[in-house]
């Protein structure tokens, strides 16, 4: 099963490797962190990252193992949006010359990049941002400037404190016309003394939730009063600005632009089923450690693991994680897919290639983010405790929901483009993802065969259910949209119906990509058996979930319904006997976890308190502040006491 979940024999070995090598380094022990202030909290974290480049220097890794290094370290840093934000864009959006000059700089560390997209009054409507970048053809300059206070960059990773340049979007004007959002590459601090510099306004933007968390990472706030870059330093691939100062489009499509977003977003499904097989591990071994309440004759208490209610909220995740898991496997195919037809300037499959990893990142994230703090309540009142691992684990996921786009936002991309996939059916075939709208009239007409509980164990069974509630609730949201003389006035109108819409189509893919990961060859015995229990379980919580929406489309009777839920009960005895075996596949280190409740040896009730005597909160027996404040309410001397 850990061959199964690493994707091959070999990745599965390079991943433990990396795994060992950042667990044995005292280098990075991470325990300690939830309780340093946020100046030492940060230094830390630029000593670790100093640590693992010298690492990667000294040891020679490759670039995938540099990036598995960083995701063992387990602490968000400047470093991350260095490899996965500045040079990608780099390399996506810059000429051949721009790619000359700045990407061994990058590469090497010699400048630190950022990503200066969102600011202070705009998210992820990048066409209402306000930074200006004014041509000025008598020096060959722009001018980038911040005319107003929400024009401020706010939220980029790596910018407040350590970022030596970044990629800033901006308002291009040329003679007095705008010309569109384009990156350009500044820089915002002196090389030799990091000081900013001049007319450039930079810091942090102040603690965020949790403990630690993702405090490591200096957010930052940036401002620009009239800063001059060079002409050749606005990433001109896709759009060029002359000599002369006029606007040209270059050889290459602009839709390559799309091919770095659906790469961004394949990236950020992958750590969803990461971060969610975490959340998972924790709660499910120390749900078979807890035993709580059921004792009979002075026995034992029943392992929290066997109560249903329990099953019932954790299987479902441990069914998840794999799920997004696979999912990450058949999106990064889909980006190389995606990467090799615009090179060959087919252009066919991007709009539902943008669309489907705009809803599966809405999807995924989301269910991610609630998923972790639902281990955390399956974790009971020890849960709540740091040393649990759950709250710091949640408080750095949960900006997942939000950046790269709004999860709300996405769905309502992904509906747009299904709305108009349905209305173009009778001229245009669907392709990818929608492919299943074009047997649209026998979906909107059909009704389930399923006549027993064991029905349900049928792929074509699952898969039909869940392309018949999609195409049914798209097609009702087209027919009212098609009521109303504004169709924008209809959409804002109709939005929350049309979520829900995108939601079902999501969850359709998420499915179908698990039933057909099972159509491979997936050596192990027992594996693929186990994994086919999984993915019932996926399809059919989701269905009884969402069992509203089976019921209203009148795809499903009430009697259908019930006989999945029967089914759903007994896929979670099935999965009881392996839950450990399950968890244990995701081959995580105890440091990884960082958790006192998740520990490999269930040796958990002495490690708690263990962890409670090293909090420095407990150096000395009488705390701070009792002699001056507690003893002279307890000696009833507080009117003579000077506080």
């Amino acid at each position: 099963m850990k061959v199964a979940w690493a994707g091959s024999r070999e990745a599965l070995q390079v991943s433990d490797r990396i795994a060992k090598l950042v667990a044995n380094d005292p280098a990075f022990e991470k325990f300690s962190r939830p309780m340093l202030g946020r100046k030492e909290l940060f230094k830390s974290t630029l000593r670790k990252a100093a640590h693992a480049w010298k690492l990667i220097t000294d040891l020679r890794l490759s670039e995938e193992e540099a990036k598995l290094l960083r995701h063992y370290i387990d602490e968000p840093a400047y470093t991350d949006l260095q490899w996965e934000m500045f040079i990608p864009a780099i390399e996506g959006q810059g000429t051949e010359e721009q790619k000359r000059k700045w990407l061994p700089l990058a590469q090497k560390m010699q400048v630190i990049g950022c990503y200066a997209q969102t600011e202070l009054g705009h998210g992820s409507n990048v066409q209402g941002l306000e930074t200006t970048a004014t041509f000025d053809p008598q020096t060959d300059e722009f001018v980038i400037h911040s005319p107003t206070l929400t024009s401020s960059k706010w939220w980029p990773g790596g910018m407040g404190k350590v970022s030596t340049h970044g990629i800033v979007y901006a308002r291009l004007i040329l003679d007095g016309q705008f010309h569109g959002v384009h990156g350009f590459i500044v820089q915002l601090r002196n090389l030799e003394n990091h000081t900013p510099l001049p007319g450039i306004t930079v810091g942090d933007i102040g603690l965020k939730f949790g403990n630690g968390a993702y405090n490591t990472m200096d957010n930052g706030v940036l401002r620009f009063d009239h800063v001059r870059i060079p002409r050749n330093q606005m990433l001109m691939r896709v759009s060029q600005v002359t000599r002369e100062g006029k606007f040209m489009q270059s050889d290459v499509p602009r839709q390559l632009i799309y091919g770095t977003m659906v790469y961004v977003r394949q990236k950020i499904v992958a750590d969803a089923s990461k971060a969610l097989s975490r959340a998972v591990c924790i709660a499910t071994r120390y749900s078979a450690v807890r035993r709580q309440f059921g004792s009979r004759n002075g026995g034992p208490e029943t392992q929290v693991i066997d109560y249903k209610t329990q099953q019932s909220r954790l299987f479902p995740l441990l069914a998840s994680a794999y799920a997004f898991r696979f999912l990450g496997e058949w999106l990064k195919w889909l980006y190389t897919d995606v990467k090799q037809r615009l090179e060959a300037n087919d252009f066919s499959t991007l709009p539902e290639a943008h669309a489907c990893t705009a809803g599966l990142k809405s999807l995924t994230t989301t269910a991610t983010a609630d998923g972790i703090e639902e281990c955390r309540k399956l974790c009971g009142g020890h849960g709540y405790l740091v040393s649990s691992g759950l709250p710091e684990l949640f408080a750095v996921y949960i900006p997942a929901c939000t950046y790269e786009g709004d999860n709300v936002v996405m769905m309502l991309q992904v509906a747009r483009f299904l709305v108009k996939t349905v209305s173009e059916l009778g001229y245009k075939q669907p392709v990818g993802t929608t492919a299943y709208m074009r047997r649209v009239a026998p979906l909107m007409q059909s009704n389930c065969a399923v006549r027993t509980a064991e029905d349900w164990l049928n792929p074509g069974a699952i898969v039909e259910a869940f392309e018949a509630r999609s195409a049914r609730m798209v097609v009702a949201c087209g027919q009212r949209l098609a009521k109303f003389e504004n169709p924008e006035e209809g959409f804002a109108e109709l939005s929350a119906d049309l979520v829900e819409a995108s939601l079902a189509h999501c969850q359709l893919i998420v499915v179908s990509k698990f039933i057909e990961k099972l159509q491979q060859e997936i050596p192990g015995k027992g594996v693929k058996q186990l994994l086919e229990v999984l993915c019932y379980m996926y399809a059919l919580f989701l269905l009884h979930k969402h069992q509203g929406d089976f019921l209203a489309t009148g795809y499903l009777t009430p009697k259908q319904t019930s006989l999945a839920n029967d089914q759903l009960r007994i896929l979670y005895s099935k999965v009881r006997p392996n839950a450990i075996a399950l968890v244990d596949s995701f081959n995580l280190t105890d440091h990884l976890l960082s958790s006192v409740l998740g520990r490999y040896d269930g040796n958990v009730y002495p490690k708690l308190y263990e962890a409670a005597f090293n909090d420095p909160f407990n150096d000395s027996d009488v705390a701070d502040g009792i002699h001056q404040y507690v003893q002279p309410i307890l000696k009833q001397e507080l009117h003579s006491a000077k506080l």
